[in-house]
């Protein structure tokens, strides 16, 4: 039945396709990706929140504090079991998938990304998975967008623009934020776009935002009601908040890593690192509660007028009104994040490090103000500083300063807080971009030679394929020939370079036509000259495995218009420059999305 509806609802999207124009339709197919993506983060947060209450009022009702550390356990073998017997064994985590699909799969999404996240991520973080939804929730509307436009057969500018619309309505349906999901789908993923393409864009979000809050209970949504008025006074507290918050973001990012990279290395099967990561992730959720789930009813919390709440039901619940305890608590919390987050995901669960940001960044900023108070320097809005602090550790993870201060202001309901959340977010920004060159999810593919970043020349660079433009059929010399051969070759074809090689395919030097022009129209000189008395040393010379941005960088130092390319040490052919920049004025226009 519910088959007969899609194909029913295909066919009226085909038919509105045949009567629109081509930018009608992608305005129609905005909304309806908007719609989607909306509905997905509806599910995720209903059954996230629905765990995370029904822990809460069992511990309430039984006192039994490990509660909240099996459901993790579970949480996570089950999604090793989902991702083994119905995902073929293997499932793509991270935004960084996102990228590398625009960028080499041509915008091709799988279609299992379109409910594998769901499944994955509900089942780990709706259980009490350290880690947070937002991820997930963008490559599902990623997929959503990619498919959507292969159905309708779509080109490849569209396709990679309805994977940004995706992207932006998943992040505005998740927070009620829609300007945060348009700067997301474009800071973060599609570095460049024209102005034409946030149309769509908005749109999208906009509708994922709309239909969310319709839906959504508000309680579900990650939003505050209190914060207090600026006192510009405080700016340079901001300031070292800003400093704290780049650091902390480069230290969760490396300890993140860490732990990922330990558990990829470990050589056992998938089920045994589930059980041993999630016991590990358990007992830290014993003793720091707040790490269960996503933690976003204790961030609310430490906003609030009574942050000792989060004390209760925990080892910690007799010291509630102790400020001391709490700030301590406060600490060693945030401290160890990293290592559930990175413990949820390395041993098996599916999830995302843009919960866990915001988190951290929480309960930084509430510890330096509540610090800084308590000890008398001075009395600081703690609240204010409290959500300040989000704005700071998204910033310097994702390496996103405008998503963090739109994303925070939207989220508090007022542009009040603007100037504190500009001084944070560009100062953690700055910190973190000196120590890791990339944000956490483009890391993992800078390490595999995919990096992407707003260097929009090297993103399109990186793209190439260096074997499509290695030209393999230039004709070659031996050292030891006179000029004769050459001159024959020059007669006979348009080459103005040779490569003179052994009989071993040993290049050792090259000959253009330029250097002997004097040369060929004499013909005793002919006759006597050999090859290697006329022949230069390469003024560089490439690897075939080479990337396209160092072998750009070599004509750039070489001032030639040729280089002899290598593999395996033996002379494989020539590089043009001229085809080189073809090939990058091609890409370029191909990824232009207007």
């Amino acid at each position: 039945m519910l088959k007969k509806y899609f194909r029913k609802l295909e066919s009226i999207i085909a038919l509105a396709q045949s009567l629109m124009t081509p930018k009608q339709f992608i305005f129609l197919s905005s909304v309806l990706i908007g719609i989607s993506c909306s509905l997905a983060v509806i599910v995720l947060k209903t059954f996230a929140h629905s765990v995370f209450s029904f822990a809460t009022y069992i511990n309430a009702i039984l006192k039994l504090s490990f509660i909240n550390s099996i459901l993790p356990i579970i949480g996570i073998v089950l999604t090793v079991f989902v991702i083994k017997r119905v995902l073929n064994g293997t499932i793509e985590k991270g935004t960084s998938q996102i990228l590398y699909a625009v960028a080499k799969k041509a915008s091709i999404i799988p279609k299992k990304q379109m409910y594998a996240q769901i499944i994955t991520s509900s089942l780990t973080v709706g259980l009490g998975g350290s880690a947070g939804l937002e991820s997930p929730i963008v490559v599902t509307g990623a997929a959503f967008g990619s498919n959507f436009a292969q159905n309708y057969k779509l080109a490849y500018k569209d396709r990679t623009l309805l994977i940004g619309c995706g992207v932006a309505a998943g992040i505005s349906a998740a927070f009620n934020a829609p300007i945060a999901g348009v700067l997301f789908a474009i800071e973060v993923l599609l570095v460049d776009v024209s102005i034409s393409a946030f149309t769509p864009i908005m749109i999208s979000a906009a509708t994922g935002a709309l239909v969310s809050a319709i839906v959504l209970d508000e309680t579900i949504l990650l939003s505050f009601k209190k914060q207090e008025a600026f006192n510009y006074h405080n700016i340079p507290f901001y300031v070292i908040l800003g400093i704290l918050t780049g650091f902390i973001a480069v230290y969760y990012a490396r300890n993140f890593q860490r732990v990922e990279h330990y558990f990829a290395q470990l050589k056992m099967g998938a089920y045994k690192k589930a059980l041993i990561g999630s016991s590990l992730l358990a007992l830290l959720i014993f003793v720091f509660p707040t790490l269960f789930g996503e933690g976003y009813e204790s961030i609310k919390t430490l906003s609030e007028a009574d942050p000792g709440k989060i004390l209760d039901n925990t080892l910690f619940g007799d010291f509630r009104n102790n400020q001391w305890i709490l700030l301590l608590f406060v600490g060693c919390t945030m401290m160890v994040k990293v290592f559930a987050s990175g413990l949820t995901i390395g041993s098996g669960g599916n999830g995302g490090n843009f919960a866990p940001s915001l988190f951290l960044g929480s309960y930084l900023g509430f510890f330096f103000s509540k610090f800084v108070t308590m000890i008398g320097l001075s009395k600081l809005p703690i609240s204010n500083f409290t959500m300040v602090g989000m704005a700071g550790i998204l910033s310097g993870l994702f390496h996103a300063p405008l998503t963090a201060i739109f994303l925070i202001a939207e989220i508090t309901g007022g542009y009040s807080l603007m100037i504190p959340l500009m001084i944070v977010s560009s100062i953690s920004f700055a910190i973190s971009k000196r120590f890791e060159k990339y944000s956490l999810d483009v890391k993992g593919l800078a390490k595999k030679g995919h990096a992407f970043t707003s260097n929009k020349d090297s993103n399109i660079l990186s793209t190439l394929d260096i074997d499509s433009i290695i030209q393999c059929d230039y004709l070659t010399v031996h050292p030891e020939e006179n000029l004769t051969k050459l001159v024959d070759l020059i007669s006979h074809s348009n080459q103005v370079v040779f490569a003179v090689v052994t009989h071993e395919k040993e290049l050792v030097g090259v000959v253009h036509f330029n250097d002997i022009r004097e040369i060929i129209f004499n013909s005793y000189r002919v006759k006597y000259t050999l090859v290697k008395d006329v022949m230069k040393t390469p003024a560089a010379t490439i690897s075939s495995f080479d990337s396209m941005e160092i072998v750009m960088s070599k004509f750039e130092k070489s001032k030639t218009a040729f280089l002899p390319v290598l593999r395996n040490e033996k002379y494989y052919g020539f590089i043009s420059k001229s085809i080189a920049l073809e090939a990058y004025r091609m890409k370029l226009r191909s990824m232009t999305i207007e």
